[in-house]
């Protein structure tokens, strides 16, 4: 009977510690993911400085504040471009990873965006085109003459960061940003861009 007791309680141990370690990874995961969401619907609806808000600040010492303001009304605010963001998925998200004091997760989603270029000419729509897949590919770049825009499936990368695995910021973890990045990512999440 004493043996029963035992192997109960030491099972039920077991399954608490089990059960724990799983909600924390979930919690990391939601808790990422409502990051990366909220940081994708403040540019959907145009809040680009709730979207700078949601930048790593370390960014910033590289790239101003201001500079990446100006590159997101650039490109999201132009009335000769119009893009909006109509969907996103989740591909994955890393397990954060505890480097000096702050974690890391490396998460790949999906946007689906739709530049409206009905008011170019057929030149600047091809010289668009062109970009568009040479940036995402030609599989992921689709022309609807019918209303003259492009719907891209744009596969992106962040790197999520935070001390506290509450609260998360965001760096995009493009290949043309690699040499920011390097300034203020750890080699070790480098190597994973």
């Amino acid at each position: 009977m004493m043996y029963k007791t035992r192997f109960l309680t030491l099972a039920f141990i077991i399954f608490s510690y089990i059960s724990f370690a799983q909600t924390k990874v979930i919690t990391d995961d939601q808790a990422i993911r409502k990051s990366v969401v909220y940081f994708a619907n403040t540019i959907k609806y145009k809040k680009l400085d709730q979207t700078v808000g949601c930048i790593y600040p370390k960014f910033f010492t590289v790239v101003p504040k201001d500079q990446v303001t100006q590159l997101l009304n650039m490109t999201y605010n132009n009335p000769f471009v119009k893009i909006d963001v109509q969907d996103m998925k989740f591909a994955s998200v890393g397990k954060p990873e505890l480097i000096d004091g702050e974690y890391f997760s490396l998460t790949s989603y999906y946007l689906k965006l739709k530049g409206d270029v009905s008011s170019m000419s057929d030149e600047m729509k091809n010289k668009i085109g062109e970009m568009l897949i040479a940036k995402y590919g030609k599989g992921s770049v689709k022309y609807n003459a019918k209303e003259g825009s492009y719907i891209i499936n744009a596969p992106m990368k962040a790197v999520v960061i935070s001390k506290d695995r509450k609260s998360w910021k965001l760096i995009l973890a493009e290949k043309e940003y690699k040499s920011q990045l390097k300034k203020i990512l750890p080699k070790k999440i480098l190597d994973k861009i």
